[in-house]
Parts: structure tokens; sequence; C-alpha cells
């Protein structure tokens, strides 16, 4: 039995205002609605039921030797693409400008969430007993010496492509996308910060996975937060939940077309975890995400919808996204 209680979002809340009042190291996970999730103190962390790894320099010594199988059963092209007209449908109407639109995809293996755990190698890694594993590449924000930090991940492209870079960065529908996400982290990150700036814009990440490399857009912003701001870190966190970069612009409204549309519940995927260790903070979005239900797993994933996307680019791109980052 899992042994750490459920809390609701006010309770999330309070319990990580008290921590960082108090300086205590704490693990923080929480839900994509942003109302359900945990806070662990540091000395009630089991290693038998919670693992995670955070920066690259915590990535454990596991080599993975092992050939694993990998058989994926996603949603049918006839079915995403009626969710995606949905979408498209929304767009053109004016009630949104940029949807994240993500679906379940059956994974057939041989290993565990846990294994996978072992195996991955990602910036952000987190197993749950008899869940899930988050094996995640995007930041949600970072907080030191009293400065916030986000860091918007959007855009995907094989690395293997000839001039995979250049066409990335010059599709015209990649950087409306990025662009709209940039502008919302900086707008939502102005609620709980002061002196918000765009740092760094468009930049690579290589990523490599079971399936090959990938190249990945992002982007860097900050802001000054206000001093003692560890009193408030629930507030300032549920401010900016759910995650801009896997919920989309504007985000309310959004927000309520993700819910009509995808027909399953995210749960804890693309929801955010994170470690504040009595003085800084960093946090993940869970995205990379295997459930486990029942005896299947499933692994969730989507991509941003604009008026300029094509259905068939972005079938291709979710089950792109259905890989496990490697060693």
């Amino acid at each position: 039995m899992f042994p750490y209680p459920q809390l609701e979002r006010h309770e999330i809340i309070d319990k990580m205002n008290r921590f960082g009042s108090a300086r205590q190291p704490f693990l923080f996970i929480i839900d994509f609605k942003a109302e359900k999730g945990f806070v662990i103190p540091e000395p009630d962390i089991q290693s038998d039921y919670i693992r995670f790894g955070i920066s690259p320099e915590e990535q454990n010594n596991y080599t993975n030797n092992q050939v694993f199988k990998w058989d994926l059963h996603p949603v049918s092209k006839t079915d995403y693409a009626t969710r995606f007209n949905f979408v498209a449908d929304q767009i053109h109407k004016g009630n949104s400008f940029l949807v994240n639109l993500t679906q379940p995809t059956e994974v057939e293996t041989n290993l565990t969430t846990e294994d996978f755990f072992n195996i991955g190698r990602a910036k952000y890694k987190l197993w749950l007993k008899n869940k899930f594993t988050v094996l995640s590449p995007e930041t949600f924000v970072k907080i030191r010496n009293n400065k916030i930090f986000s860091y918007p991940m959007k855009g995907t492209i094989d690395a293997t492509i000839p001039n995979a870079e250049k066409i990335i960065l010059d599709d015209p529908k990649e950087k409306a996308e990025h662009a709209t996400i940039v502008d919302l982290i900086r707008n939502d990150l102005s609620m709980v910060a002061e002196n918000v700036t765009v740092t760094k814009y468009r930049y690579i990440d290589k990523i490599k996975t079971n399936k090959g490399g990938l190249l990945q857009v992002s982007s860097e912003i900050r802001g000054d937060l206000p001093e003692e701001f560890e009193q408030h870190l629930g507030d300032i966190l549920f401010k900016l939940l759910p995650a801009g970069s896997v919920s989309g612009a504007p985000k309310p409204k959004t927000v309520e077309i993700i819910e009509t549309v995808e027909n399953y519940e995210r749960g804890f995927y693309t929801g955010i975890f994170g470690w504040f260790d009595g003085t800084s903070l960093d946090s993940a979005v869970m995205i990379r995400y295997i459930e486990q239900k029942d005896e299947k797993l499933i692994f969730k994933s989507g991509g941003g919808i604009t008026f300029q996307s094509d259905v068939d680019k972005e079938y291709a791109e979710l089950i792109q996204k259905v890989y496990v980052p490697l060693h």
C-alpha cells in the first residue's frame, strides 16, 4: 500500500508554505488540474515507494545493456483526426490560439516502470511504486537567489533529418507556437515576480532516445521574487499552474477545450514535481510519462495545435514522443 496520503489543493499550498517558511527540504508532486498531489518532507521519503533525481549531476550510474520490447498501440489516426478537427474548429472560432492535445498510447514491453526509471537518462526523474515513472527533459521553474527561472520547451524534430536544426528553427508554425508559449510563460511569471525578461530565445536541446535522437527547442525566462518568498512557495507555484507549455493559451478557456476533447484523464501527466532544498527550488513538467494501469503500461504524449497545424504531422509527433530517453 502506498504510504503517503494524497492531499487536496489547499492542503498542498499550506504544507508548501509551512515547509518553505521553516526552510524544511521537501518533495512535491502536483497533478495537471492542480487539484491533488503529495508534499513529503525529506526525512519521510522512502526509496521503496518513491525515487527521484533532479539535474544531470544526480544521474545514477546504471548502464543499460538490455534490449527491451517496445510495441506501441496508439489511438487510431481516425480517432485522433476527430479530436484534432474539434481543436482546429475552436481555434478558428477564436476560443484559443494554441491547444496542447494529448492522448494515451498503450505500450507492450518486458520492463517495469521501475526499470524505466533505472535505464532512463533525463534531467528530471520520478518513480512512484505501482503508479508511474517520469523521465522529463522540461523544467517548470527554478528558484535561486530570489530569482525565478522558466524554460518553456516547444518544437521537436528527428535529429537524423538533414539540416534538422535549421528546419525546426525556420518553420513558421514552430516559430509561432514557441512565441505564444514564451509570451504566456512571461505573463505567468509576471504574476509572481518583477523585472520578467526573456534571457535566451529558441535554443536547441539534444535528446537521445530508444528510437534515435531528437532536437527540442527551448527558451529561458527569468524574474525577481520578493524577499522571504519561501513563506509563499505554495501560493507562488499554484498561481503558475497548470503549466502553459502543456496546456495552451489563453489558459483558462484552453483547459476547458482540453477537458472536452481529450476524453481521458491526464491525472499526474503534465502536472509538476520538484524539490525544495531549504533555500532553492527546482521543478519539472511531468512529460515523458509512463503510467501503470493494472497490468498495462500507458504512455501519454501530445503536441501543440495552432491554426497552422497539419493533422498528419501532429499525429506523427504524438507517436514520435512515445520514447524512453536513454544513457
